[in-house]
């Protein structure tokens, strides 16, 4: 399949998921993107209410990654639009297409580099599912039996980092659960 025709059914896909927002394509950051996942784009969706998420999913990871017909993308939550966050999952699809065994997946973290947001403490994203919006959400398919896997890029701290490789992934979504955490937040509150 051609990444226009993957870039179609994701777009589909996020449309019949996300009924009613606005969703602009975009190009990633400059930089070697285009060396690794060529024709990168970034699905940019507006929130669905005033003070909603924004959210940035990847467009060309499927296409530079995909086995038999099966690959990844990835989507980002954000409280507001700002250039950085499509910095973020430009930097995240880079790094995912690069050498197989920098592929991320469930559970894997990794380091921002800086604040997420403003001063956040939040300076790492844990790749998980998109528990926000449900398995139908997750897995966008077409003809073929192609699919690529939607995966949420999570902020979290360098400590719920650190409890996530001693306590395991299950524990740490457990702590997120019941300290209800709002995921988008720059400046939750560590739960570690």
């Amino acid at each position: 399949m051609s990444n226009t025709a993957a870039r179609t059914a994701l777009l589909d896909h996020l449309r019949r998921t996300l009924p009613g927002r606005v969703i602009d394509e975009v190009a990633g950051v400059e930089g070697p993107i285009e060396d690794r996942v060529p024709g990168f784009r970034i699905f940019r969706i507006r929130p669905a209410h005033p003070g909603g998420s924004w959210l940035y999913v990847t467009s060309g990871c499927w296409e530079s990654t995909q086995h038999d017909g099966h690959g990844t993308e990835f989507f980002l939550a954000a409280p507001r639009d700002e250039w950085v966050n499509l910095e973020s999952v430009t930097v995240n699809a880079y790094y995912h297409c690069g050498p197989v065994h920098l592929r991320l997946d469930v559970g894997h973290t990794v380091p921002i580099g800086r604040p997420r947001l403003d001063d956040s403490d939040c300076d790492h994203y844990l790749v998980s599912l998109p528990y926000p919006f449900g398995p139908e959400f997750e897995v966008c398919t077409w003809d073929g039996g192609a699919h690529a896997r939607i995966l949420w890029l999570l902020p979290i701290t360098r400590a719920e980092k650190d409890f996530r490789r001693e306590g395991g992934l299950e524990a740490l979504e457990s702590l997120f659960d019941e300290q209800a955490i709002d995921p988008v937040d720059p400046q939750r509150a560590s739960v570690v």
